[in-house]
């Protein structure tokens, strides 16, 4: 293991944020950097933090928790829910807990809404009223959630433009909040208060980082990949726990997640195993295209690309020399050899 010294760091708190579309190769790379680094990890991923949810969700296994703990992860039970306001609260405790015994906190996951609320911060919001929510979802099963887009885009056209319109869980709260304020989504979001979740960019310099290959095949081809070792190594049992509980339904934010959602539609008896495959490949490559979305516009970035622009595949000794090098001439590592 290399020395983990911390030379010439400046006074303000450091963090390094580490995102990338799903199957990239964040893990790896957060725990080789931890290798390197006095660094603690904190997981941004909305599917982590349920306990009982280990192999759909590319968990890291126990023994790379055990070498390398993440923080916030299995803090939740998979009927429970946890919003974004939920992480940055408890994000923002973590980071500060990491700061204050002299280490820097690295934040490692692909929610994108996890790392921008942290970022621009997060306003206060009214907490979820069922009633509301299930004439949203009665609406939605019988217009479908384009049209339940469009509504939204006539209540609040800002945050229509910032949702996709298959994006069910965003367009859901956002209509909710519209409907039980009278006000925009938008304009609370953008609202700050003492209760609000204040951007961490106030008190911690933050160095970002984004992993990903520059050949979309190659990540379409490492998430169908990916897929099959999970259904091998007992993804499927894994969701029949879940689905033999009795207490759990397909509402839920931890079932709706990629994977989960089609595997308990299987189980349903609503797809074949094919079809469910199929579907599910295809919706994380879905969501492989959203995350990517969200980091072209991203301010402030750093890119680790895991190949050449002519396609050629990296090493990993070569990914994480790339990043180290981007980390020291950075603040955190200013000057270091």
């Amino acid at each position: 293991m290399a020395t983990k010294a911390r030379e010439n760091v400046t006074e303000s708190p450091q963090a390094i944020f580490l995102m990338g579309p799903t199957a990239s190769g964040k893990t790896d790379l957060a725990v080789a950097l931890w290798d390197h680094l006095p660094v603690e990890l904190i997981s941004v991923d909305s599917a982590l933090v349920y306990r009982g949810m280990d192999v759909v969700s590319a968990k890291p296994d126990a023994a790379t928790l055990a070498k390398a703990p993440h923080r916030l992860i299995d803090i939740r039970d998979p009927g429970e829910s946890y919003s974004v306001g939920d992480f940055a609260r408890d994000a923002r405790r973590e980071m500060d807990a990491i700061s204050a015994t002299g280490k820097i906190p690295l934040l490692v996951g692909g929610t994108m809404l996890y790392f921008r609320a942290l970022l621009d911060g997060l306003a206060e919001l009214p907490p979820s009223d069922p009633a509301v929510r299930a004439d949203i979802e009665a609406q939605a099963a019988e217009l479908g959630w384009p049209a339940m887009h469009q509504r939204l885009a006539e209540l609040d056209p800002q945050s229509a433009e910032r949702i996709h319109p298959n994006h069910s869980q965003r367009i859901q709260r956002a209509l909710e909040v519209c409907l039980t304020t009278g006000k925009p989504f938008s304009q609370l979001l953008d609202q700050q208060d003492s209760s609000s979740v204040q951007p961490i960019t106030d008190s911690y310099q933050i160095t970002q980082l984004a992993i990903a290959p520059r050949d979309r095949a190659v990540l379409h081809q490492r998430i169908e990949n990916r897929f099959e070792t999970m259904m091998a190594d007992g993804g499927l049992d894994e969701v029949r726990q879940l689905f033999a509980r009795g207490d759990l339904h397909p509402d839920l934010p931890a079932i709706r997640a990629v994977g989960y959602r089609q595997a308990w539609q299987h189980l349903s008896g609503e797809l074949n195993y094919d079809q469910m495959v199929t579907k599910a490949v295809v919706a994380t490559r879905q969501l492989a295209k959203r995350q990517l979305t969200w980091l072209r516009g991203w301010q402030g970035l750093n890119w680790v690309y895991t190949d050449t622009p002519q396609g050629v595949s990296l090493s990993f000794d070569e990914i994480l020399q790339n990043a180290l090098k981007i980390l020291r001439n950075s603040p955190i590592y200013k000057g270091s050899g």
